[in-house]
């Protein structure tokens, strides 16, 4: 077998192995995912005879061969979350489950039927036993063991009943038992997968995580109440650490469980927020470690992808029960108390901010200006000032600024909000005094630093999900998308990152479709030196999602340009121009054609084998398209011809109708 071939077949058997190696499914979905595991790792012998063929494998088994690996791929993340994913989202949510894992099975049995087996050099008990697995998924279909209707009712009468502290102890004893929730250790994770399920949906986290939640804050407060503070395995931790802690006084002196401490600070966390790997920190510790210019995790030393922080609800909430349940104070989160400053300025500082206040409403244009450029400065410097600033009531007056005729005082008071909205509580602040308008007009007519400066500030503000909506609606895309045809270098960077977080809201697609994103993007993609495309392509990944954009991008005369950049891109750029081509060629059979003529085989199966990991995906599903499409012309082809007396009673088609049939 040729070399490309042999690390593909190899990729599959290493899939199936990793599959094979989950173990512990969760009560609900154990009999169908064990089942589905011990199907697939029947497929072994036949990927190891395919391995050690010398002739080269037919295409179409190859193009099978690839499509199996996708869906062995999306069958492990399946399988994996059926491990080690949210005990309560797997009951409550069965449906949608099975739902996805009747997909994934379709969707092996097809691509391990596009295999032709029966024409490949290999043993004759391999093809029987793959047979059997053949027809043990078409025996599947549809069926799924019987759910425990007990369980999942028991769950949703919890749910229903939010409001009523008199719920019946029976039936949460009975969860607790069938849900393996009997310590806080299982509580923890079952928390941790619960908020780490919700984030990676690409949903508002607060609505979902609260959702799902008042379930396990239920549960939670059942098995705090009912049983000792400290599970079994914290016990040991906690007596083999002091020593001298005995079983009977630890309600007096409650040891802090280890998952409720910061990793940086060793403290009960007060404000849990969770980083890019995964991890969970003290929000003012975590954020001193990123100001420090560090950007990997403390505790994995993982790189992180993003600065950016998302609260941790459930852990709060279950940190704030375990305090009340044990007689300790529940800790207050930074800023939550009017009467003390989250931040750590010294009151030489704090004078210092509150004079510049008073500057900041003189009827002096020398001191608006010298205030609003050293509050940029110090709002610049550290959170610490950011906290300070903003909890001296800086931000409405900044806002008011915003509309000054002084261009210089309109540029540091723009900045000046920029560099206060990294603290992650500011951000709201900001938004609820009514900057977003006053940004979108300096936008509009601020000099181009000021410009730059506010594209950076919509960014940065549209982190949170409802400020995407709130910033769309005032206007802010059209000037955006005049700032990415018109800024500098560091103004398009701007104004792009911008747009791609604006437009991961749907309702904001079409409104930069219609002013005009995609003629300005594919500029970009086209100029000499390079230097946006792959902010443009990113932008219009998202776009192709829409179908205003999808029209748009295709009228543009994008396809070639696609195709160029999945030969000789970069890795991400060869993802996004092949998640933008699976768009464009869902239900466009001409664009099928296009790509083809335009030579795009090749370079999608390297992209398959050599690909990051959606690339690699977009991929698959393009190619899927291709032979889908291929397989239709040709059974159009073989169909026996109709009677003479009917050929002369129709038009012959042309030969675009026969493309586009």
């Amino acid at each position: 077998m040729e070399e490309g071939g042999g690390a593909l077949v190899q990729k599959l058997i290493e899939v199936v192995n990793e599959i094979a190696a989950i173990s512990d499914y969760r009560t609900s979905v154990k009999k169908e995912y064990c089942n589905l595991g011990r199907r697939l790792k029947l497929l072994i012998p036949m990927f190891e005879e395919i391995r050690d063929i010398k002739e080269p494998v037919p295409e179409n088994s190859m193009i099978a061969l690839v499509s199996l690996k996708e869906a062995l791929e999306s069958t492990k993340e399946l399988l994996k979350f059926g491990s080690q994913g949210s005990k309560i989202y797997l009951v409550l949510e069965r449906e949608q489950i099975m739902n996805k894992f009747h997909q994934v099975t379709t969707q092996l049995e097809q691509a391990l039927g596009g295999v032709h087996y029966q024409e490949l050099d290999i043993s004759d008990e391999v093809k029987e036993q793959v047979e059997l697995v053949l027809s043990q998924f078409q025996r599947a279909k549809g069926r799924a063991d019987t759910p425990d209707a007990e369980l999942r009712e028991d769950l949703l009468s919890l749910y229903s009943q939010s409001n009523d502290p008199t719920i019946d102890p029976a039936v949460l004893r009975k969860l607790v038992k069938k849900l393996q929730l009997t310590g806080l250790y299982d509580l923890t994770q079952e928390s941790c997968a619960l908020h780490d399920m919700v984030t990676a949906t690409g949903e508002d986290p607060e609505e979902r995580i609260e959702k799902m939640s008042l379930v396990l804050r239920k549960i939670k407060g059942f098995v705090l109440t009912e049983t000792p503070v400290i599970d079994s395995s914290s016990r040991e931790k906690s007596s083999t650490c002091s020593g001298q802690v005995s079983i009977e006084t630890t309600h007096k002196a409650p040891v802090i469980p280890d998952d409720f401490r910061c990793p940086i600070s060793l403290e009960l966390m007060k404000d849990p927020v969770i980083v890019s790997s995964g991890q969970t920190y003290e929000r003012s510790s975590i954020e001193k470690w990123l100001e420090a210019g560090h950007s990997t995790c403390p505790k994995t030393q993982q790189v992180l992808t993003s600065n950016v922080i998302t609260p941790n609800y459930v852990l709060r909430s279950l940190i704030a029960q375990w305090c009340e349940m044990n007689g300790v104070e529940s800790p207050k989160r930074p800023g939550s108390s009017p009467n003390k400053s989250a931040s750590a300025c010294t009151p030489a500082e704090h004078s210092t901010i509150e004079n510049l206040l008073r500057k900041l409403t003189s009827g002096s244009p020398e001191d608006r200006l010298s205030a609003t450029g050293e509050i940029r400065l110090l709002a610049k410097r550290n959170a610490d000032n950011r906290v300070a600033i903003a909890e001296a009531g800086a931000i409405p007056l900044l806002v008011d600024l915003l509309s000054t005729p002084d261009s210089r005082i309109q540029e540091h008071a723009v900045t000046a909000l920029l560099n206060l909205s990294i603290c992650e509580d500011n951000k709201r602040s900001i938004v609820t005094s009514g900057a977003v308008p006053g940004i979108v007009h300096v936008l509009k007519k601020g000099s181009m630093e000021a410009r730059e400066n506010a594209a950076a500030a919509l960014f940065s503000l549209s982190v949170i999900d409802e400020n995407k909506v709130i910033i769309g609606t005032f206007g802010a895309i059209p000037p955006l998308v005049t700032l990415l045809s018109d800024g500098t270098q560091r103004g398009k960077k701007d104004a792009a990152t911008a747009l791609f977080n604006l437009c991961i809201y749907q309702g904001n697609k079409g409104k930069a479709v219609r002013a005009g994103v995609v003629v300005t993007l594919m500029g970009l993609l086209t100029e000499p030196q390079g230097s946006m495309i792959d902010e443009a392509l990113a932008i219009l990944a998202i776009l192709s999602s829409h179908p205003e954009g999808k029209t748009t991008i295709g009228a543009a005369g994008a396809v070639p340009v696609l195709v160029n950049v999945i030969t000789s891109g970069s890795p991400r750029n060869k993802e996004n121009a092949a998640a933008v081509l699976v768009h464009l060629c869902s239900g466009d059979q001409h664009y099928l054609v296009d790509v083809q003529e335009l030579g795009i085989m090749g370079p999608l199966l390297d992209l398959v084998q050599n690909g990051t990991e959606r690339g690699r995906r977009k991929a698959t599903q393009l190619l899927e398209r291709i032979n889908r499409y291929a397989e239709q012309q040709k059974q159009a082809q073989t169909e026996p011809e109709a009677p003479i007396h009917n050929q002369l009673s129709e038009s012959p088609p042309s030969s675009t109708n026969v493309l586009e049939c």
